[in-house]
């Protein structure tokens, strides 16, 4: 399993919606989460927006991709878009750039 985490950052003035959205994800995108490969999912918040996402994968570029295929994934990303800084036009999972990880103590 390959461990992946990345970082995005939400607007200043939409931290608070963004965590309430987060509350009540739409259950036909968790299904698609869990049958595209991303395990462990987790969202983590700071105050000043900024978005660490860390999840688990055989595959993340097969996890990806299987999720771009899906029309929930489309209409999420869409709703989803206008909450983060620095997309230039792309949609916040095409957005997410993986961190090298450099330690991990199992």
């Amino acid at each position: 399993m390959r461990r992946v985490c990345f970082l995005l950052k939400v607007r200043a003035g939409r931290v608070e919606e963004y965590r309430a959205r987060h509350e009540h994800v739409w259950a036909e995108m968790r299904t698609a989460l869990s049958a595209a490969g991303w395990h462990n999912y987790s969202l983590f918040l700071r105050e000043d927006g900024l978005l660490v996402g860390y999840l688990e994968t055989p595959d993340f570029d097969r996890a990806r991709a299987a999720m771009e295929a899906t029309e929930v994934n489309a209409r999420w990303q869409a709703e989803m878009a206008e909450f983060f800084e620095e997309l230039d036009g792309q949609a916040p999972d095409a957005a997410m750039r993986p961190l090298t990880e450099v330690f991990h103590l199992a």
